[in-house]
């Protein structure tokens, strides 16, 4: 038997709270309310990250390696195929205005991101919150989002999953064959806490990452950002990234 999506959605009225589907298998309704703690996504937030480069030593890799391990991303050990979620960047000015910078960048969570208008399966998606994420189980592989990314943030999956076990259980075993990137780690925000990455910086590293609601004007990053000179990478493109970084584009 076949039923098409309509048919399909159309369950949704005739099925009940704890209906059998078939012998082993039972529709359990999910909570009313969310767990103690967490977080739920909403378009009155819109997450943003702000990086002072003046604070970011070229030797450092807290926050990359933080997120490597948060995020069970491997090293497959070929340049071409390794997977980076966030990546250290020098930056040169050949004017020699301003002084060479390192930078971390990452997926920018674009307010009018080209990787999800390119997608023809709305694999990728943005949230409420202006998270910008992958549905592994769409994805298809076709990598247009990867050449559409004017932040070379995305990465191909072409190990398979065996060979890389998975550390954090909060994170999703991946997959072979689609397309993964920077999630916020959004198990970690729908928790009420922050990226890997930022949390890593402020132990190990320089602090120069901050998290936070750029909805609210009294949140820290908020503040910072109305008080000091930032920039966006590509601001020209008019994809309003919500990462800004101090200390680039000062001349």
């Amino acid at each position: 038997m076949t039923m098409d999506r309509r048919s399909v959605l159309g369950l949704g009225g005739i099925l009940t709270v704890g209906a059998v589907l078939a012998p082993g298998l039972r529709l359990v309704a999910a909570p009313e309310n969310a767990a103690e703690g967490t977080t739920e996504a909403s378009e009155k937030r819109r997450w943003g990250m702000l990086i002072n480069t003046q604070q970011c030593n070229p030797a450092c890799t807290a926050c990359t390696q933080a997120c490597r391990a948060e995020n069970n991303v491997p090293i497959v050990g070929d340049p071409q195929r390794d997977i980076h979620w966030i990546r250290k960047v020098d930056l040169h000015d050949r004017s020699g205005r301003n002084p060479d910078r390192s930078l971390p960048v990452l997926c920018n969570h674009c307010e009018h991101p080209p990787c999800v208008h390119v997608c023809p399966t709305q694999a990728s998606f943005v949230r409420k919150d202006g998270i910008v994420l992958v549905d592994m189980h769409r994805c298809i592989g076709c990598r247009y989002c990867m050449i559409a990314c004017p932040y070379k943030a995305r990465s191909l999956v072409y190990a398979k999953p065996s060979e890389h076990g998975s550390v954090n259980p909060n994170v999703p075993i991946r997959a072979k064959g689609v397309v993964e990137k920077c999630t916020f780690c959004v198990h970690r925000v729908d928790q009420g806490g922050e990226p890997a990455c930022v949390e890593a910086c402020r132990k190990d590293g320089g602090g120069g990452m901050l998290f936070g609601d750029l909805n609210d004007p009294k949140s820290e990053i908020s503040v910072r950002i109305r008080e000091v000179r930032t920039s966006t990478i590509r601001p020209d493109l008019g994809l309003k990234p919500a990462v800004h970084y101090q200390g680039i584009g000062e001349g």
